[in-house]
């Protein structure tokens, strides 16, 4: 049944040594293990994401995975100290201010990977 399985994210790169270089400085991930020309990245829970090379990488313009946190706020100013530079919106129904977005139930800030993925960090309220 899938509903009980655990699902995994998969992040698409157009250049692994400048994406691994991205996940590994910037963000402060640590390689799980590596096969098929990618690498896995292990996080709370027993949760994953495999990075992987393809030409494909960053044509979505929807977000590719999200991280949820305790304190988004928090987050989000580790990884700007990092460099890690945060999407700032203005739509109906949400504004970002300094990287972070209210409403539905939770706080959540997006950033861009360096292959033009949108990843978020979302903090449930």
């Amino acid at each position: 049944m899938l509903q009980e399985s655990p699902m995994y994210a998969y992040i698409p790169a157009r250049d692994m040594a400048r994406a691994r270089k991205f996940y590994e400085e910037k963000v402060g991930l640590k390689p799980k293990s590596e096969n098929a020309g990618g690498v896995t990245y292990q996080f709370g829970k027993g949760t994953a994401c495999f990075l992987y090379p393809t030409p494909h990488a960053g044509t979505s313009k929807a977000s590719q995975a999200f991280w949820q946190v305790e304190d988004v706020e928090r987050e989000v100013r580790e990884l700007k100290a990092r460099g890690v530079e945060f999407e700032e919106y203005v739509m109906p129904g949400m504004k970002t201010e300094n990287g972070i977005a209210t409403g539905g139930g939770a706080r959540a800030a997006w950033f861009r990977d360096s292959e033009g993925n949108t990843l978020a960090l979302v903090q449930p309220l």
